[in-house]
């Protein structure tokens, strides 16, 4: 259905976006329930503006078990004061909140990946609904959009931050100057497995500048990576003009996802024996993990080798695995 003949928005700001000073708000969306007939799913949503100037929106929980972003954005929306800021900034911490409070991937409502619903629909599920309200009501109004990611309870990241190759060259390369602002230890030039329905996708077809991160992972955070996040996301504002001070640098290496030789994926279910360290070095057919079936003892390991030569980017995090999970991601490093 095209945009203009989509029905309007279930979800209605508490906060007036354009008022100058700052508000802590929610985005109320109806969700009625066994256990409120006339309930709402309410997400967190702080608004900071001062005068005319560029915006910048700012996310965090897109899926609900990733925490760098959430507590870097928790943080910025108590401290942040208006007169430090120039234009507009939106802070929703939680984006996904359903899976947030329920500290999942999905929505435990729909079972809904935030990140694979856009552009969403107003009259579809709750996630879907979120989804709509972003693509068509927030990224409208943005000029720096920053989605902050790490791995979950299932993947185990080097903190980077990220922005993809793009068919618009200028748009590309003011995403990849606002990575380098973001001075995460590592800077990759991402390539995705599926970027059908990603908030990334939307907002770059709307021509925004888009910055993401993969920041740890495990299910939880660290203090490295949330001070990570912390300096990252006030570097990218700072170098957008949008918050007072100057960029605080710091080394970054950059790694880039030359193709689908980057990823290795389980054939098998089993024991994972990792047999390199994220960060590591690595070269092509180099052993990057096993698989030991755990049927019957006496049974012999898959062996999982590396397609190209770099760094271990990420691996799978928990113990287990099954058949078509992602083991491990290699990363090649740029001169």
């Amino acid at each position: 259905m095209p945009l203009d003949t989509l029905p309007p928005s279930p979800i209605a700001p508490t906060v007036d976006f354009d008022r100058d000073g700052v508000q802590h708000g929610f985005l109320r969306l109806p969700y009625s329930r066994d256990d409120s007939a006339w309930g709402s799913v309410m997400i967190p949503v702080t608004v900071v503006r001062n005068g005319p100037g560029p915006t910048a929106l700012l996310t965090g929980a897109n899926h609900g078990d990733e925490y760098e972003g959430a507590v870097a954005l928790f943080d910025l929306a108590r401290t942040v004061k208006a007169e430090q800021v120039t234009g507009r900034v939106i802070i929703v911490p939680a984006m996904n909140y359903p899976a947030f409070q329920a500290g999942t991937r999905t929505s435990p409502i729909d079972k809904g990946n935030l990140n694979r619903s856009f552009p969403g629909r107003p009259d579809g599920t709750v996630t879907q609904k979120i989804a709509d309200y972003f693509n068509r009501t927030l990224l409208p109004m943005a000029d720096v959009v920053m989605d902050l990611h790490s791995g979950g309870k299932t993947l185990d990241f080097v903190p980077f931050a990220a922005a993809h190759i793009l068919p618009d060259k200028e748009q590309e390369a003011r995403c990849f100057a606002a990575v380098a602002a973001f001075s995460a230890p590592y800077s990759m030039r991402m390539l995705e497995i599926d970027a059908v329905g990603m908030y990334d996708t939307a907002a770059e077809e709307q021509g925004k500048l888009f910055v993401t991160t993969e920041l740890g992972g495990g299910g939880t955070g660290r203090a490295s990576t949330i001070a990570i996040a912390k300096r990252g996301i006030a570097n990218v504002l700072r170098h957008a003009g949008i918050l007072a001070g100057t960029v605080e640098t710091a080394p970054t290496r950059w790694l880039d996802m030359p193709s689908a030789d980057c990823f290795r994926f389980a054939e098998d279910a089993g024991l994972i024996e990792p047999c390199v360290d994220l960060g590591e070095p690595v070269r092509k057919g180099d052993l990057l993990a096993r698989i030991h079936p755990i049927g019957r003892t006496g049974q012999a390991p898959s062996d999982y080798r590396a397609g190209l030569d770099g760094i271990l980017a990420a691996r799978h995090f928990p113990g287990l695995v099954k058949a078509g999970d992602c083991i491990a991601v290699v990363g090649t490093l740029e001169d």
